[in-house]
């Protein structure tokens, strides 16, 4: 876990519809829960707050300082404004240093020194990637901000790596089953195929059914079985309309 990341918050009065008008003056709602105490309800600058969203995602803990009171929080939900992307509700849980908490870590791939991408993509084919971060759980001070898995072993159709693969330090529990993919290498021409059977829309699932079609008629061992990943990226704007404050 890097260097510590603090954000100042200012109690807030205003709730309901009223906050509009705190996002006009350029302060952000926000609440912090605490462990079954009452809920604060604050508000932060909001340059300050997309600062400390951008560093610590969902899985650095973040130092709240509220009323002259110390905080230690991850950040739980965010809601943006889907025509300006700017962070229109935030919500922190309060965390304890000696209990184990739930985050999400953003999953990356390590390519050897001098390689920007794996060896697949080196040689034109097409890595699709499953999952961009798993839930973990761990002690504040064990949370990593990334989990990576080795790039370099996408090489051929049909390489993948799964959770299995990723790189996890010590006190670090992954939540998701080890077998997971977290991507695949397809070949262009099955996922253009694909497209062009779907309009432009073609995923992973449509790549593997091309493949498949090309796989019955082709000799025999010209080509490996797809192992098609499972699950589906999680975007920040579906936290909207899940916010467990009611404003």
């Amino acid at each position: 876990m890097s260097d510590s990341i603090s954000l100042d918050l200012q109690p807030r009065a205003v709730t309901g519809k009223a906050v509009k008008r705190l996002r006009r003056e350029g302060q952000v709602p926000a609440v912090v829960h605490d462990h079954g105490k009452d809920s604060l309800v604050v508000q932060a600058d909001a340059q300050a707050l997309d600062k400390v969203f951008a560093a610590a995602g969902k899985h650095h803990p973040v130092e709240l300082s509220v009323d002259g009171k110390k905080h230690t929080a991850l950040i739980k939900f965010v809601s943006r404004d889907p025509r300006l992307n700017s962070l229109t509700h935030v919500v922190f849980n309060a965390i304890k240093a000696n209990e184990k908490v739930e985050a999400e870590i953003p999953v990356h791939a390590r390519y050897a020194e001098g390689n920007e991408a794996s060896p697949a993509e080196r040689a034109g084919l097409i890595v699709l990637t499953n999952l961009e971060s798993v839930q973990v759980k761990a002690l504040p001070k064990d949370l990593p901000d990334v989990l990576e898995f080795d790039g370099e072993k996408l090489v051929e159709v049909g390489d993948h790596v799964t959770v299995a693969d990723l790189i996890v330090p010590a006190g670090v529990e992954v939540e998701i089953a080890a077998d997971h993919a977290l991507a695949t290498v397809y070949e262009p021409s099955a996922l253009q195929a694909a497209n062009d059977a779907t309009g432009g829309t073609a995923d992973e699932a449509d790549a593997e059914n091309v493949e498949a079609e090309h796989e019955s008629t082709a000799e025999e061992g010209t080509q490996k079985d797809e192992i098609r990943p499972g699950g589906k990226e999680e975007k920040e704007d579906k936290s909207q309309g899940h916010n467990p404050e009611k404003k």
